[in-house]
């Protein structure tokens, strides 16, 4: 299997620059790009885009998960993002990271080229996932989430929401470790905008750096999302600016790969935080 550029060395070197995770959706319905990429034709070009943008990863998904969604079966799931994902691997982009909580698409995607599983449910929806990982050598994102993406928002109410998220993601990368997944195959993600509020999702920014005690590369999605708009004021196609100041601040707190639609701006942010951080030094 292919390793992931940069994922062997993630933890826990400062040197070493950010990853940037392209969003990819094959769905009509997700929240921000719903529709745009479904003709696995225009996937495969948007991919090839953030690539030459910087991305260093591309994340595919084929179901929606934004709040109040309805699931959707595997085999539709898979008829969207299986053709993309072959695609891509023949055509040598990549690494490919499936955006999934089903051991069966995962499994599916894996076989066709993806190398990452990532999996929005933490194990919790289907804990099989952890041994599609196992057997077949894939990276694993284990990311916090409460009840669905249907009844997420239902389920806010925390007493610290940091200790919560992190001893919740301490227990599902035990559980991971126990179905064989090797230690440094697995990311965390404390699931920004899944079942927290917005004041919850801007405390877990601040207090990011306090995932390091989970000992592995923490990923964060924040891009477009609603908390943005709710501070701002804004809908969700003009909230990049926004989406830059969380980028920023997560990559300052720790995190080692931020999730984003809009690569190239974000990959520039990033590569600016790295600066500062002192991962990267320019010609004087």
């Amino acid at each position: 299997m292919e390793t992931p550029r940069g994922l062997t060395a993630l933890v826990p070197a400062a040197d070493r620059r950010t990853l940037v995770m392209g969003v990819l959706n094959i769905t009509p319905d997700s929240f921000s790009d719903g529709g745009q990429f479904l003709d696995p034709a225009a996937a495969v070009a948007q991919a090839r885009q953030m690539m030459a943008d910087g991305a260093d990863i591309i994340d595919i998904g084929g179901e929606s998960t934004r709040p109040g969604a309805d699931p959707v079966p595997a085999a539709e799931e898979m008829r969207r993002i299986l053709p993309v994902i072959r695609s891509l691997r023949e055509a040598g982009l990549g690494p490919i990271s499936v955006d999934t909580y089903k051991a069966e698409v995962a499994a599916a995607a894996v076989d066709a080229g993806a190398v990452i599983i990532n999996d929005i449910g933490g194990l919790t929806l289907d804990p099989d996932v952890a041994t599609v990982a196992a057997r077949t050598g894939a990276y694993l994102v284990v990311m916090h989430l409460r009840g669905t993406p249907r009844t997420m928002q239902q389920h806010t109410d925390y007493d610290d929401v940091v200790a919560e998220v992190i001893a919740f993601l301490r227990r599902q990368l035990q559980r991971a470790q126990e179905a064989g997944v090797p230690p440094d195959h697995l990311i965390a993600d404390p699931g920004i905008g899944f079942g927290k509020t917005a004041s919850q999702n801007l405390e877990i920014l601040r207090r990011l750096s306090e995932f390091a005690v989970l000992q592995v590369p923490i990923l964060v999605g924040t891009s477009r999302k609603g908390f943005i708009g709710r501070v701002l004021g804004l809908p969700v196609d003009q909230r990049l600016e926004g989406t830059a100041a969380t980028v920023a601040a997560a990559i300052l707190h720790g995190a080692a790969i931020v999730r984003v639609h809009d690569v190239l701006p974000m990959v520039r942010v990033a590569r600016m935080t790295d600066a500062i951080l002192g991962r990267w030094q320019p010609e004087e």
